[in-house]
């Protein structure tokens, strides 16, 4: 029984730095464009952020500040969650 304990307890520290590229990101700026084609936001800084196909597109505007949570998937950030800075 140590024995199997001890093997998944190897295994699990091994496995752990894996879990930290699967963490997700935030980014905070102001939008300088927003294709709704494309499904992406670019904002001020050049860096351009992938939106889900079921992603709502409405009061996201040209100069509006906002924070982006997203994950890198395949080289593009993946939008997670945005939110409107008031």
């Amino acid at each position: 029984m140590r024995t199997v304990i001890s093997a998944l307890l190897a295994v699990s520290a091994m496995l752990a730095p894996l879990t930290a590229w699967a963490q997700s990101a935030d980014a905070t700026g102001k939008i300088a464009d927003v294709s709704t084609a494309e499904q992406t936001i670019k904002l001020s800084d050049g860096k351009t952020y992938v939106a889900p196909a079921e992603f709502n597109f409405e009061g996201l505007d040209k100069n509006v500040e906002v924070v982006i949570f997203y994950t890198v998937v395949d080289g593009k950030r993946m939008i997670n969650d945005l939110e409107v800075v008031q």
